[in-house]
């Protein structure tokens, strides 16, 4: 019988909203009338028949009362997700209701109807209605076994006793995974006080209460926050053993558009030791605006950022240049979607074919270049030594030489901080195509050629942070290379806005860097993102921790720390946080010679000697390990085998 009435109930809450509504009305309508004949019986403290009380003094609240509450919007909200901001709504209409039925009363009198009855009775309709409204929805949650769910519940704090820790405490106030019991704020005129019924705590005195509280979860509410705060507040809190989370930024609260949904893990950018840096859009729109602008590599992780940055300053044209069909596809969507009104253009194509790229920039008359195409991942190209040489190599020179032939204005190169004193054959191949930009600029001197250089980009295809996510999710271990390793870190808008910046000033192939201050330590933010995790760093000093952090060994081409510049005296710009430098070349003829070599070497699959030619051509590459590359070693120990055999048949003639 019950689950029939539950399943009854649950039908009745899919029905047609008007039906709905046509039903709530008629339900505050019966209430209005009860709470006239209730508000009687308080009055004279005797049973009074509704018969016996006037017709105009019953229908009248039921006038007044629907059309105030139809204007409130009391009929435009969920009861299944009512919350105290419906219950505040319901006051304020009941209220302007209560007003208006008084004076109608004391103005004009009503048959047989007391003035106190228009003070009683609008009470008594506020109850009634809340009541209703209240046990609908505790019947409809309990039939879909919420009931259960209640304790379940994860208890979590609100770091921020603001606009935006109200907004999100209403937010969870039906949310069946967490429980929200209390506020944390660092403003001590708050602390002991209640706010929307949950007591406000001091951040110091988090240790003692969380055990007590049984905190799995604080999330932090203020939007507002920079990043020197929120560094101060999650250092302050992270060592706690208890998952953090954040909110976006202030616009979305002006906009009232906060829900539970926008908190978020947290921020990449809480990784990093400094602030970011933020680009001056003004400064660099005349790079962009009203201007066709084509993106090699546009479906990966710079690639597609600069594509968004660059729509942002309204371009003529945007020309997605991807090789990888799929990710051609799905940055090609977002962005159709987000800039209806600018012309995107997704094409397929091998930075390779030189024919093809200078055949788009005739057809489209394209300005500018950004040429973010690469193969980035160090280990994956130090295995493939060849196709990544080629790519890298040979690549870039087709995007130079068509560059030139077409005589577009602009070409930017995307670089790395491991071109620098390479160790590995992918900054090797950055470090020859940074070449390759200086030395066909003395070729040509219509087009503007600039090299953006920086260090590892958080959450990128290439970056390893995703991978820790992913381990200290699974429970860990995390695994590091060496205790020792640092390295530069910027997030992804940070590296597209320097590309587009570094565009505006390049003139003569000149290198650009960002000022990202001290590297930073692997193994240091491995233990923070523990800690943001809710986690705890599992090493000798804490055996009881969760998380340990294994040492493999550094890998093939890897070294302990990266550099951004060669030179010791980088040049300012006009960007505060951007350093030039013009760093040394080889002549043109000496390029060519390499640059015919490699292809013989390359067409011969000879990673052996294409690795040499790298050694002979570049200045500092110093490669740290033997030649790993798959197909190298296997044709290796191939031949290895051979040789055996033949050495043994000998022995068997000789015999």
């Amino acid at each position: 019988m019950k689950e029939y009435s539950n399943s009854n109930l649950i039908n009745i809450f899919f029905l047609n909203r008007y039906f709905k509504r046509f039903i709530a009305i008629s339900t505050d309508s019966i209430l209005c009338v009860f709470t006239v004949w209730f508000a009687f019986y308080l009055r004279f403290e005797e049973f009074i028949l509704i018969k016996d009380i006037h017709l105009i003094t019953i229908l009248t609240p039921v006038i007044l009362a629907i059309p105030t509450f139809w204007l409130f919007g009391v009929y435009r909200t969920l009861i299944r997700d009512a919350g105290l901001s419906f219950l505040y709504n319901i006051a304020l209409a009941t209220f302007f209701y209560g007003v208006i039925y008084f004076l109608i009363i004391d103005a004009y009198g009503l048959p047989n109807t007391p003035r106190s009855i228009g003070i009683i009775q609008p009470i008594l309709l506020f109850l009634a209605i809340t009541g209703s409204r209240s046990t609908i929805k505790f019947l409809f949650n309990n039939s879909l076994n919420h009931f259960k769910n209640l304790k379940n519940k994860e208890n979590i704090f609100i770091y921020g006793a603001g606009s935006a820790g109200r907004q999100l405490l209403s937010s969870l106030e039906n949310n069946s995974k967490y429980k929200v019991v209390g506020f944390l704020d660092d403003n001590r005129q708050l602390h002991r006080q209640n706010l929307l019924g949950q007591k406000i705590y001091d951040p110091k005195k988090l240790e003692d209460i969380k055990e007590k509280k049984d905190i799995k979860l604080i999330l932090i509410a203020i939007p507002s926050l920079n990043k020197t705060e929120k560094k101060r507040i999650i250092k302050k809190i992270s060592n706690q053993g208890i998952l953090i989370k954040t909110l976006p930024n202030l616009s979305d609260i002006i906009e009232d558009k906060l829900s539970f949904s926008d908190v978020k893990d947290f921020l990449i950018e809480d990784l990093l030791e400094r602030e970011t840096i933020q680009v001056n859009i003004e400064l660099v729109t005349k790079q962009v605006k009203s201007k066709t602008i084509l993106v090699t590599g546009a479906g990966g992780t710079i690639g597609a950022e600069l594509s968004r940055q660059v729509l942002k300053m309204q371009p003529k044209k945007l020309i997605l240049f991807e090789l990888n069909e799929f990710s051609l596809f799905k940055i090609n969507e977002e962005l159709s979607s987000l800039y209806k009104h600018i012309e995107i253009i997704p094409l397929i194509g091998n930075i390779l074919d030189q024919n093809k790229l200078e055949k788009i920039l005739k057809t489209f008359d394209v300005n500018t270049i950004y040429h973010a195409a690469a193969y980035k991942h160090v280990t994956l190209v130090e295995c493939n030594i060849c196709e990544g040489v080629r790519n890298n190599i040979l690549g870039t020179l087709s995007v130079v030489k068509a560059t030139i032939n077409e005589q577009v204005k602009n070409l930017v190169l995307i670089s790395s901080d491991k071109a620098v004193r390479p160790t590995n054959i992918m900054g090797a191949s950055k470090r020859f195509a940074e070449i390759c930009m200086q030395v066909y600029k003395k070729k040509s001197s219509f087009t503007n050629f600039s090299i953006v250089r920086f260090g590892n980009v958080l959450a990128s295809s290439g970056s390893v942070i995703p991978k820790f996510k992913k381990q200290i999710m699974n429970g860990g271990p995390v695994t590091l290379t060496h205790n020792d390793v640092t390295r530069y870190f910027m997030t992804v808008p940070e590296a597209a806005q320097l590309v587009i910046q570094a565009g505006t000033l390049g003139k003569n192939a000149e290198v650009f860097v960002l000022n990202m201050g001290e590297s930073i330590k692997i193994r240091d933010m491995i233990i923070k993102m523990i800690n943001l995790s809710g986690q705890k760093l599992k090493d000798e000093n804490n055996l009881d921790g969760d998380i340990e952090i294994k040492v493999t060994g550094l890998r093939a081409g890897e070294k302990l720390y990266e550099e951004l510049l060669i030179g010791d005296n980088p040049e300012k710009t006009i960007y505060p946080k951007i350093q030039k430098i013009i760093e040394p070349s080889i002549s043109f003829d000496q390029f060519e010679k390499s640059i015919n070599e490699l292809k013989i070497q390359l067409d011969n699959q000879d990673s052996k000697q294409v690795k040499q030619i790298l050694a002979n051509t570049i200045r500092f590459y110093n490669s740290n390990s033997e030649i790993v590359d798959f197909i190298y070693n296997e044709q290796k120990n191939s031949t290895d085998i051979l040789s055996n055999k033949d050495n043994k048949s000998n022995i068997v003639k000789l015999n």
